[in-house]
């Protein structure tokens, strides 16, 4: 079912390194993950960390996250298509990942998260990131846009946070940013991993 779209991911990444994809979900699964994300009450402020040690710091990032489980639900659902990406990914472009870790991630108004790479160059942690948006409705106006750079600073593209819009880049590879919130904004962020599950 997913095939079509598994290969546009899995092109498009060999090819520059992330993709940005509009629609790319059923809406009936788009629907139930923005039901979930808004009626969900556990979520915890971010953390930050460039170590093993996890802290929050309001300076850098003021989004909250819950992180996604098996629920048998929607939950499973959606990562029961990450997990089909994953075995795509590794038949193909022989990356080796071995598990994949999400969660929902909520912008209030004024929220941002500064500009950082999901993994440090050379690290065996996350290899392939991927960002999903739940929110109905969304224009220019209302802020909270994702914009990815280059690693020579460079603004490669300027992503809406609308919803069913799916992007996958590359975790070492390109800086990113989500610029200041004007209303509540969902999203689910997640990563392909190489390590081990702890």
């Amino acid at each position: 079912m997913n095939e079509k779209l598994y290969n546009e991911v899995i092109d498009a990444v060999a090819k520059q390194g992330y993709v940005v994809i509009e629609n790319a979900l059923d809406i009936a699964l788009l629907e139930e993950l923005v039901s979930y994300a808004k009626s969900a009450t556990r979520y915890k402020s971010a953390g930050i960390s460039s170590s093993a040690a996890l802290r929050v710091d309001k300076t850098r990032r003021s989004d909250k996250t819950l992180w996604l489980e098996e629920d048998g639900g929607v939950q499973s659902n959606y990562l029961s298509f990450a997990n089909g990406l994953r075995e795509a990914v590794n038949r193909t472009l022989y990356m080796g990942l071995s598990y994949y870790e999400a969660h929902f991630a909520l912008y209030e108004a004024g929220d941002f998260y500064e500009k950082h790479l999901d993994a440090f160059r050379g690290s065996k942690n996350r290899v392939l990131t991927t960002v999903l948006y739940l929110n109905e409705a969304w224009s220019e106006a209302d802020g909270g846009s994702l914009c990815i750079y280059d690693a020579e600073d460079n603004l490669v593209q300027k992503v809406l946070p609308k919803m069913g819009t799916l992007v996958v880049f590359l975790s070492d590879k390109f800086p990113h940013e989500v610029l200041l919130a004007k209303k509540e904004r969902y999203s689910i962020a997640g990563w392909f991993r190489v390590d081990r599950r702890e």
